[in-house]
């Protein structure tokens, strides 16, 4: 039972993690209509930043120049490549961001070589033992920091103007144009947000359960993909639950893949997407998901 609640806790944990990266793809979503498959390759970007400066500036300053590293990517990337084409042709931008994430994947890699890069994170490998279940600092701690900041992004979207006015431009973009809402300053402001969320993910993903910082680390970003589409494609509150399902789901695949030998190995790695269809095909809009999830 003790074994069970841990792999449930390490599940919650990740689940929230992923659910930050997921969060990261709705917005710009419904903020651009792009479905931005760059954004592992923005997170390992920011996270890169981290262990490059985190010797001479320190980890928390580093942690915080990464985190507005990956915001400023991801507005450039939008700013320079895809403001003027995701209205007119969205299944073209979201080509354009496979062949983006293409690009900086491969010249992160050559940067990164093969070593693996340490973060300099302050929890390092301690773990924390609540009722003999068993929880690695950095994802106890990455779950405190997720519900700070999903409470965050609640007020930003419900009680500051800010919110309200991407909240609407998401809506109706050409009603919130004619009501005085700059829509490409919306869309900046979606691209930012975005990436942002997606370097503090990283930082957790690349402490646990291997610390350090590696060009596969943009490929584990993109396990909160089935999170993204489980919740469906315009939810925020779908993407935190997504990514809590796919956590656990994980979680458990992993801690009990002895057990389910005869699925094969690596069962951790497929479970996420044999559930996003397992729902899909009951579900075509995701669980939370409007019936049409494009922007109008």
């Amino acid at each position: 039972m003790t074994y069970l609640l841990t792999q449930l806790a390490n599940g919650l944990s990740l689940g929230l993690i992923l659910g930050l990266i997921a969060v990261g793809f709705v917005i710009v979503f419904t903020s651009t209509g792009v479905l931005n498959f760059a954004h592992g390759s923005v997170l390992l970007a920011g996270v890169y930043l981290v262990a490059v400066l985190h010797e001479s500036l320190g980890f928390w300053f580093a942690a915080l120049v990464g985190i507005l590293g990956a915001a400023l990517l991801a507005v450039l990337i939008n700013a320079v490549l895809v403001r003027n084409l995701a209205e007119s042709n969205p299944g073209t931008a979201a080509i354009l961001m496979l062949g983006v994430d293409i690009l900086l994947l491969t010249e992160l890699t050559r940067r990164i070589g093969s070593d693996v890069k340490p973060l300099g994170a302050p929890w390092g490998a301690d773990v924390v033992s609540v009722g003999g279940v068993t929880l690695p600092w950095s994802r106890a701690i990455a779950a405190a920091v997720a519900l700070v900041v999903f409470g965050l992004l609640w007020y930003l979207f419900a009680r500051t103007s800010a919110g309200v006015a991407m909240r609407a431009a998401a809506a109706d973009g050409d009603t919130a144009a004619l009501m005085g809402i700059r829509l490409s300053r919306t869309g900046a402001a979606g691209w930012a947000l975005a990436g942002a969320l997606a370097a503090v993910a990283g930082i957790f993903l690349a402490s646990f359960p291997a610390p350090g910082v590696t060009p596969t680390l943009a490929v584990s970003a993109f396990a909160a993909i089935p999170a993204w589409v489980l919740g469906g494609f315009d939810s925020v509150v779908g993407a935190i639950v997504g990514g809590l399902v796919i956590g656990v789901v994980t979680a458990l695949a992993v801690g009990y893949e002895s057990e389910l030998h005869f699925l094969g190995r690596g069962l951790g790695e497929v479970v996420p997407y044999a559930v996003m269809i397992l729902v899909l095909l009951v579900r075509p809009s995701g669980l939370f998901g409007g019936k049409e999830a494009v922007r109008v």
